[in-house]
């Protein structure tokens, strides 16, 4: 792979991941402050500006390494933002909707994107400039709803561990955080083995929707 094709990766797929990634913790901060909680904000990831929210590892080292190498597996993360629990008026209740935020940003970043192709389609000619663009808004609703998707499996650290835990008992909860180092290398396992790929199903099958939705009459 030449230089000019890494960079034509990187903007078409590294860059949309980048914003989501950003995006989806700045949601976090947001509710969280809207809940009682400014802690995001006085440590300044309050942001959409990526130096605030980068993980070297999770949000440079690893992505840039699967653009380069051509890797199947695209992955990675950023720095979670901070919340104090103690802040928030209700903390069971609210750290609820502070985790589920992320999801929900990144599902609403997905609608936004389809709905722009369907303006393209129906305003702008087809010329190359458009079928890139297209391309990249394509590439952007798979990275969101990859990372909706994914945030909401049921284990601590991701969003979805946070989320199930408004239902279930204090102890248990207490448990399972306590033995959040074992999750987190046990979701490591399941994306070096690729077997996050079932992830797929429900990834393209949103896409569809969303691009049906979209397109409506046009397809």
């Amino acid at each position: 792979m030449d230089i000019m094709e890494i960079g034509a990766k990187i903007g078409v797929y590294y860059v949309p991941f980048l914003f989501a990634l950003c995006f989806h913790e700045f949601a976090h901060g947001w509710v969280a402050k809207m809940r009682g909680d400014n802690t995001a904000q006085m440590m300044g990831r309050l942001t959409m500006n990526p130096g605030a929210h980068i993980d070297i590892l999770g949000t440079v080292v690893l992505p840039l390494m699967a653009i380069v190498f051509n890797s199947p597996i695209f992955f990675g993360w950023a720095k979670p933002v901070p919340v104090n629990a103690r802040n928030l008026k209700s903390p069971r209740k609210d750290m609820f909707w502070v985790a589920l935020a992320g999801p929900l940003s990144n599902l609403l970043l997905a609608i936004v994107a389809a709905f722009v192709i369907g303006f393209i389609a129906r305003f702008f000619a087809i010329t190359e400039v458009v079928k890139s663009l297209v391309q990249i808004l394509n590439v952007f609703i798979m990275t969101n709803l990859f990372l909706a998707v994914f945030n909401l499996i049921p284990l601590n650290p991701l969003d979805g561990g946070k989320v199930i835990a408004r239902f279930l008992p204090a102890h248990i909860n207490y448990k399972l955080e306590q033995n959040e180092q074992v999750t987190s290398l046990i979701l490591m396992v399941l994306v070096l083995t690729g077997a996050l790929t079932v992830l797929s199903v429900p990834v393209m099958w949103g896409r569809d929707f969303l691009m049906n939705a979209a397109l409506g009459g046009l397809l």
